[in-house]
């Protein structure tokens, strides 16, 4: 059982690695603030829960028991979220524009936004 668990969370690792990786390449990588904010909240965020969970199934399998790792998971799942919206929300406000091949814009003429960037 205690090799399984170890399968386990070394996969979780490995995928957590991955996911970290698609967030970083999606951070350089996308056209705009918007895009950047949702690969950077989305992927990284599922990136570091997979490697705490891989690394908190890991120690409890070799007897050690750290709440520390379940208490940042939770704290991760609330807050990274609301921040990556926060972000994208202050940049619409104050101005900063969407990618020119945007599909739609739902908050165009409902929010009053700056004209200029500060």
């Amino acid at each position: 059982m205690t090799e399984t668990i170890k399968i386990i969370s070394i996969a979780l690792i490995l995928i957590g690695a991955f996911f970290s990786l698609v967030a970083s390449i999606g951070v350089v990588r996308l056209p705009d603030v918007y895009t950047r904010n949702h690969a950077a909240s989305k992927s990284a965020t599922l990136g570091v829960i997979s490697i705490l969970l891989g690394t908190f199934l890991f120690f409890y399998v070799e007897g050690h028991q750290n709440t520390r790792l379940i208490l940042a998971i939770v704290f991760l799942l609330m807050t990274s979220p609301v921040g990556g919206h926060m972000i994208n929300r202050a940049a619409y406000y104050t101005g900063v524009k969407l990618w020119d091949k945007s599909a739609r814009d739902d908050l165009k003429g409902k929010v009053k936004i700056k004209d200029t960037l500060l």
